[in-house]
């Protein structure tokens, strides 16, 4: 697919034209979305510009993304309301919005070049520019891109934006440019990073073998050694405890078991440690855990509980396995597949970041999820955790020694889940798996199962796209554990 008006057969491409700096103005600017009469004044400060002054058009400058509903316009105005420039963004794809869009129409008025806009370097077309690349990441965009004069570049490097390769629009010599959007890695560094040097004292000389030994380091649980038992364990994030008790003692044992699951064991039992003000905040909090022990069919075997302090809550639980599955047995060129249950919505509260699977679901199809892994044995699995979809499966292949590619025209998801969002929110119940090409055979009760990739030998996680083109994901590191 190749960027939205070339693809549409129209002989310019997105355009983000530079502006010099000029003239000076005092006037207050501000930045915003184009209203009615916002939006008649930028059009016609771009034919004044791309047609009159520049000669890049005949007659108008209007294309097929003017037409296009999803279509975002930005304004600089003066307090007097008048426009003194504007940019435009939209999806560069047909129908569904993958989160792909391009920048284009940046223009500022001949007598407003030069204006500072906001504080940083540059002039009115930089806040233009940057206001832009705030609005497309507010949007859950994932690849943002655009065509400017070659001779304007220099502003787009300043600003932090790749060069792709020159070409050439209107007869005039281009650069391509890239935004680079870094969301799936903030979020994978933020949650994993800093586990390689916390735990490295638990290794090594003088230490026991420890983080579930070789072949194990960096997996969802560890083989309790002389044994067939898989241990996990899980804490939930304090604030949530704190404001949705019940929600979180749910999900105490969620997470617990889907660990479990993606290492092809069985539930055996729970033990669960709870921190709570009083004994009927603690009521709450154990309430949800119940009922969702009991929806999994798993006892809670014991545990801790202390009154008069902070809310916490970590689950502890046991499974058994013969046959663990690793999830460091990936192997480059073993295609990668997601098996999700689409169903549900955002968890109220959580809305982007938890998407809830799970509390509506009947028993039986909640044990038939938790068993899908140990009845396909892949040579490696890894349930989708608070990294999102693609922190996980940089972890994935962090652990297998590999790099991953993710198509993500392939993954599976709601309706009501951007892309985006669905890539970086803990989706509830969701598995990675790595297997031979056409070998993929998790199937699971009310869940679809696709392949959605491939692992490599390229470190890190890249994004492809529906025209070919990657864009990096995630880093060559997620938990600095290293291959396991």
């Amino acid at each position: 697919m190749r960027p939205a008006e070339e693809r549409r057969g129209l002989s310019v491409l997105s355009i983000l034209e530079g502006v010099p700096a000029a003239t000076s103005a005092r006037a207050a600017v501000t930045v915003g979305p184009a209203d009615g009469a916002d939006l008649a004044a930028y059009r016609a400060l771009r034919r004044e510009v791309f047609v009159a002054e520049q000669g890049l058009f005949t007659g108008s400058d209007h294309d097929d993304l003017d037409d296009d509903p999803r279509a975002v316009v930005l304004v600089a105005r003066v307090p007097d309301g008048a426009v003194l420039g504007g940019v435009r963004l939209a999806p560069a794809t047909d129908g569904v919005d993958l989160g792909w869009w391009t920048g284009s129409r940046l223009v500022v008025r001949h007598d407003a070049r030069g204006v500072r806009g906001d504080q940083g370097a540059g002039g009115l077309g930089a806040a233009l520019v940057r206001a832009a690349c705030a609005e497309a990441e507010s949007r859950g965009v994932l690849r943002f891109e655009a065509t400017v004069q070659a001779r304007v570049a220099p502003l787009f490097d300043r600003l932090g934006w790749e060069r792709l390769g020159p070409c050439r629009v209107a007869g005039a010599p281009h650069e391509r440019v890239r935004w680079p959007v870094d969301r799936l890695d903030r979020q994978a560094r933020g949650a994993k990073a800093a586990l390689g040097g916390l735990l490295a004292g638990l290794t090594g000389p003088g230490a026991p073998a420890g983080l579930g030994g070789a072949g194990w380091v960096g997996d969802d649980g560890a083989p309790v050694p002389g044994c067939d038992l898989v241990a996990v364990c899980d804490a939930i994030v304090p604030s949530v405890v704190e404001r949705h008790p019940e929600w979180a003692g749910w999900c105490s044992v969620l997470v617990n078991m889907n660990d479990l699951a993606a290492m092809g064991a069985g539930a055996v039992g729970l033990l669960d440690a709870v921190g709570a003000r009083d004994a009927s905040f603690a009521a709450r909090v154990l309430s949800g855990l119940r009922d969702a022990a009991a929806a999994w069919g798993v006892p809670v075997l014991g545990g801790h509980t202390q009154l008069g302090v902070p809310a916490a809550l970590a689950v502890t639980a046991l499974g058994r396995t013969a046959h663990p599955v690793p999830a460091g047995g990936g192997r480059p060129g073993d295609a990668v597949s997601l098996t999700a249950d689409l169903r549900g919505g955002w968890r109220p509260g959580f809305v982007g970041q938890q998407w809830d699977s799970t509390s509506g679901r009947r028993a039986e199809e909640l044990r038939g999820q938790h068993g899908a892994v140990a009845a396909a044995r892949p040579r490696a699995a890894k349930d989708v955790s608070m990294a999102g979809l693609v922190g996980t499966l940089g972890m994935l292949a962090e652990a297998s020694g590999t790099g991953a590619v993710l198509d993500v025209a392939a993954v599976p998801r709601p309706a009501a889940a951007g892309l985006a969002d669905w890539l970086a929110c803990f989706p509830g119940f969701a598995m990675l798996t790595a297997d031979a090409p056409g070998a993929g055979r998790v199937r699971a009760p009310g869940a679809t199962t696709a392949e959605v990739g491939r692992l490599d030998d390229v470190p890190g996680v890249r994004l492809r796209w529906p025209d070919g083109a990657q864009t990096a994901a995630v880093g060559p590191a997620v938990t600095h554990l290293g291959r396991a």
